[in-house]
């Protein structure tokens, strides 16, 4: 088969390969002028698939590492985003720091205190990581409370990451686990609440090697 019939069958295809890397580099410069606009810090490398949401109030920080990557169009995840990833401080003195390398899907992280990202990790679809009730006119809400996600981990499609957690260094978290308490490090969390199911040991690292 010549060139030209392979890429004739495949046209489909490659027409959304271009279709997909103008689109890209649109929203990459689109985002970063939002970013800067913000007053947010934001490194070098990182990709945008639709338009990521700032917002960042007054006496507030967002800071954003190398290469990460941020899907926010419903296309731009097969599984289905179903909201722009946003990044959201919703009182003074809050703290967003994210990694390097790290990608989200229609990820919304909304910080009243602060919420440290670690390097390596991955959001799945349509997750939620916050440190506050959001409602603090309301009597039944309680103080915001850090969290902290390390090196390595994976949040799976639809996972709630809620306030005062901590989730160890390589650890997965299931789809739609609502983490409610600490999880350590190198192990399989699932439901909600979310619980270990397994720990992740060396063999298994190297499964697929």
């Amino acid at each position: 088969m010549s060139k030209f019939h392979y890429y004739y069958k495949n046209k489909a295809h490659y027409t959304n390969l271009l279709s997909q890397k103008i689109k890209s580099f649109f929203w990459k410069v689109r985002n970063y002028i939002s970013a800067h606009w913000w007053n947010i810090e934001i490194e070098e490398g990182c990709k945008f698939n639709g338009k990521t949401i700032f917002n960042k109030i007054q006496e507030t920080n967002i800071r954003i590492g190398n290469n990460c990557t941020f899907n926010s169009s419903h296309s731009s995840n097969l599984i289905g985003v179903y909201s722009p990833c946003m990044l959201s401080t919703i009182a003074r003195g809050a703290k967003i720091e994210i990694g390097n390398n790290c990608g989200f899907s229609g990820t919304v992280i909304g910080a009243g205190l602060n919420i440290k990202i670690g390097n390596n990790v991955r959001c799945g679809a349509n997750t939620l990581i916050t440190d506050s009730d959001w409602h603090t006119d309301d009597y039944r809400t309680g103080e915001d409370k850090p969290v902290i996600i390390e090196d390595n981990v994976w949040l799976g499609y639809g996972v709630k990451v809620l306030k005062g957690v901590r989730i160890g260094k390589n650890s997965l978290i299931g789809a739609n686990s609502v983490v409610t308490k600490d999880i350590p490090a190198n192990v399989v969390a699932v439901g909600n609440p979310c619980r270990i199911i397994k720990e992740i040991t060396p063999q298994d690292k190297n499964i697929g090697k």
